[in-house]
């Protein structure tokens, strides 16, 4: 599990003096396992005490524990000079390999369970993966609605329930327009399924069930950018897929 994954499900345990200490070490991956909890605690001007209170409520040990994990995703990760095509090599195999690792019985048991089922993507690309999303189940008999525009989200809160189900595509997972949406969803108890870059974002820690992609940056001509869109593919069909072997093995 990376670490991004890490603070988004230790979220809500989190306090400022916590993400103080996380925004250095997330600035400064290659250099902070070097660091004991002494120097880190100086680094950040905490107390030594800080430190080893965030690494256990990350799910650690301890310090040396999570100094350990630290230099792990260093490896992982070393940087060299990529191109775009490797880039995209790589989005995709990290995706892979996560996936390999994601336990869905719970996310395919709340699909199954789930009355409705409503899909709603933050911009063009994210609705195409609502609409593969929506192609793919109904050939098990489940019927995605997708959701096109906010104004129609918004129309169709009124009546959701916690019987419904929604599944949120956000490429950042920080847009800011629909949190107030997400935020009516909690309070009215709908369960939401969200599907979001990994990284740490807000709305990957507004609900226990995530699903997450590797998607690069790819920087274009005139300070513009590419975001790739293939891994978020892989993970609606992942998805699906877990989904079949889900309905089969209770058929056996």
């Amino acid at each position: 599990m990376k670490i991004e994954e890490l603070i988004n499900k230790h979220y809500n345990q989190l306090h400022e003096n916590d993400f103080h200490i996380l925004k250095y070490t997330l600035n400064n991956k290659s250099t902070c396992y070097h660091l004991g909890i002494n120097q880190l605690a100086n680094k950040c001007n905490v107390s030594r005490s800080s430190i080893l209170r965030l690494a256990q409520k990350l799910g650690f040990s301890g310090y040396s524990e999570f100094r350990v994990y630290l230099k792990w995703q260093d490896e992982e990760h070393v940087q060299r000079e990529v191109t775009s095509v490797d880039s995209l090599n790589e989005d995709i195999q990290e995706t892979i390999k996560y996936t390999k690792t994601k336990d869905f019985i719970e996310i395919c048991e709340l699909i199954d369970r789930s009355e409705r089922i409503f899909v709603y993507g933050t911009g063009s690309l994210q609705l195409n993966c609502a609409d593969e999303l929506q192609r793919m189940f109904l050939s098990m008999q489940r019927h995605l609605y997708v959701i096109r525009a906010l104004v129609e989200f918004e129309i169709l809160l009124q009546g959701l329930t916690s019987k419904d189900l929604i599944i949120m595509i956000s490429f950042s997972g920080d847009t800011p327009v629909i949190f107030p949406i997400v935020q009516s969803l909690l309070t009215k108890g709908v369960p939401f399924i969200s599907i979001t870059n990994l990284k740490n974002n807000r709305l990957a820690t507004m609900t226990p069930y995530n699903l997450y992609a590797s998607s690069s940056e790819i920087p274009m001509n005139d300070g513009l950018s590419s975001v790739s869109s293939s891994s978020f593919f892989f993970i609606g069909e992942t998805l699906f897929r877990q989904y079949v072997d889900y309905r089969h093995n209770l058929e056996l």
